[in-house]
């Protein structure tokens, strides 16, 4: 891990602390060394993204209970060629697995049947689970939130492509054709090993 990295985390660390802290604390000495430590936090994280303190500030809420990480999750589609399906998101002009944060109220599957459908137009169904990683763990950007990934295959059983405020456009893509990737929301080797399922039915989940 690079020392940008290190210090991102270390940064996220501090910040579940000092939260965690302010939900508990009980006088007002630990409140203000709390809130130091918060405030310390959005420090350290402007300093490694670039962004000025205010803004990384505005990212977070004021939790009222245990802080624990968000979660990401990310539907893998192949068609009849083997292509894997993807789609271009209008935030950055790049590419990446349909997906987003998990909403209360729905199942990680329903989410992936959903984020498919809104972004894409396709009916799947949820097939199996692939991979469970922490995004800290691999070689994503910095970003103001820790957490996890989860990954669904799903199958095609209906629908058809339309258009989405939030997508540029989507497509299914060969693994030696990928085009570029928005590496905030999946790595060009996260892709690998959705192919590497893809190709070995019988691997077993991978969580990190």
């Amino acid at each position: 891990m690079n020392v940008e990295k290190e210090l991102h985390l270390a940064a996220q660390r501090i910040r579940a602390l000092s939260q965690n802290g302010l939900v508990y604390s009980t006088n007002e000495y630990d409140t203000e060394r709390y809130q130091e430590l918060l405030e310390l936090s959005n420090r350290i994280t402007a300093i490694v993204s670039g962004n000025d303190v205010s803004t990384i500030a505005a990212c977070f809420r004021v939790e009222d209970d245990y802080v624990t990480p968000k979660v990401d999750i990310r539907a893998v589609v192949f068609d009849d060629k083997g292509r894997i399906l993807l789609v271009r998101e209008r935030a950055d002009g790049l590419w990446s697995l349909p997906g987003g944060w998990s909403d209360i109220g729905f199942s990680s599957s329903e989410v992936a049947v959903k984020e498919v459908k809104e972004e894409t137009g396709l009916d799947v169904v949820p097939v199996k689970l692939l991979a469970v990683l922490d995004k800290q763990r691999h070689n994503h950007p910095p970003a103001a939130h820790y957490a996890y990934k989860v990954f669904i295959l799903c199958r095609t059983v209906g629908g058809e492509f339309n258009t989405a405020f939030d997508i540029l456009d989507k497509d299914f893509f060969g693994q030696d054709n990928l085009p570029s990737l928005s590496t905030d929301r999946i790595l060009k080797e996260q892709i690998d090993l959705m192919f590497d399922f893809r190709n070995n039915p019988d691997k077993e989940p991978i969580v990190d």
